[in-house]
């Protein structure tokens, strides 16, 4: 693997841990975090270095396979164009459902 993947493979994985922290912080509750901007400003940021950091691996290794590529980029696009389209519920449901499954994926990617 070459080392600038690996450092965005990195990265999505700290930044993973930073959500899960945020969760944490919250209680797991999404009332808590949606009366809380700083951590749902928090989340979309980290979720649009997510869908760079993918846009960045799949533009130096087209054949890395990850599920739901486009939709993660798509999703940094929105955040960052149209951030005012952009529902607490869409990214609380996006942390709960998503990012679980994703960061099961970047840890298999990482020790391939």
């Amino acid at each position: 693997m070459q080392p600038r993947i690996l450092k965005y493979i990195l990265d999505i994985e700290s930044i993973i841990n930073e959500i899960e922290n945020i969760k944490d912080k919250t209680e797991n509750n999404f009332n808590l975090f949606q009366n809380e901007i700083v951590f749902q400003r928090a989340i979309e940021r980290n979720l649009e270095i997510i869908g760079e950091a993918v846009r960045k691996i799949l533009e130096l290794e087209p054949s890395i396979s990850i599920t739901y590529a486009k939709k993660i980029i798509g999703l940094r696009n929105i955040i960052s164009h149209a951030y005012d389209s952009v529902e607490p519920e869409l990214i609380w449901a996006i942390i709960q459902k998503d990012i679980p499954f994703f960061a099961k994926e970047i840890k298999k990617l990482k020790n391939e």
